[in-house]
């Protein structure tokens, strides 16, 4: 089986690759599991100081794999995996930068917003389109809520609409919108700071930051209460006739045409 997520360590930073461009680096089964392997790897090498979460192909990442996600069993292992990525993210003593050649679509929305850095292309594009297909933005809201501006937040949520990238960094998702050929110059300029930094003190400042505001207080909780929620919405009536519209290529039979 061929790998989808790629771990390479060099020069203090742990560069980790999402490499499924023809599923959009979707969150398949496999790739989820590798993302986790890889995740937990450099989270524990010593040689790691800083993480670096990339992609290759023209998109971040698309969000769950939709065509996996229609079977029940699957489904709820899934939105089970989603939890843990971000948690590993979130709570990592290392730096953890995104870096965006491309989109990025609900789930991987999710991934961007648990980064403690992120750096985009200025073409690429964002949206949280879980309502569109019948689903609750439930689980990434624990890690995008804490960045967004409340009213963007409610706009975006509700409205499943696309924006982008200088967008994102007006409403807290992203730290810099660059030209793409400055991209990668952007996310080496945030690297060779971070690795200038003592890994314990940058830990305990993490640490710091995660509980300013109580933001890192019953994380397992609130994800716990979010996975159930999506669960329902998943398995529900509107979350699988928005996936089968979506294979389809059709709009869902709850779309009003003028």
């Amino acid at each position: 089986m061929t790998e989808l997520v790629h771990l390479d360590v060099a020069a203090g930073v742990a560069t980790i690759t999402l490499d499924s461009p023809a599923n959009r680096n979707a969150l398949s089964a496999q790739l989820r599991g590798e993302l986790i392997g890889h995740l937990r790897a450099a989270i524990a090498d010593d040689a790691a100081r800083v993480i670096v979460l990339t992609h290759t192909g023209t998109v971040f990442c698309a969000g769950m794999d939709l065509k996996e996600t229609r079977g029940a069993g699957s489904q709820e292992q899934g939105i089970r995996d989603v939890p843990e990525i971000l948690e590993l993210i979130w709570t990592s003593p290392k730096p953890v930068v995104a870096r965006l050649a491309g989109a990025a679509r609900a789930g991987g929305v999710g991934i961007v917003a648990a980064c403690d850095i992120a750096v985009a292309a200025a073409g690429a594009t964002f949206a949280f389109s879980e309502v569109r297909i019948g689903v609750v933005p439930a689980v990434i809201s624990v890690t995008v809520l804490p960045r967004l501006l409340p009213r963007a937040a409610h706009e975006l949520f509700l409205t499943g609409e696309t924006f982008d990238a200088p967008r994102a960094v007006a409403i807290g998702l992203l730290n810099a919108a660059v030209p793409t050929d400055d991209l990668d110059s952007e996310v080496a300029r945030y690297t060779e700071m971070l690795r200038l930094g003592a890994p314990g003190a940058l830990a305990a400042t993490k640490e710091m930051l995660r509980g300013s505001g109580g933001r890192d207080s019953g994380m397992s909780a609130r994800f716990d209460e979010m996975l159930t929620l999506s669960a329902g919405f998943f398995a529900g009536e509107e979350g699988q006739e928005g996936m089968r519209a979506f294979a389809e290529k059709r709009p869902p039979a709850w779309t009003v045409v003028q």
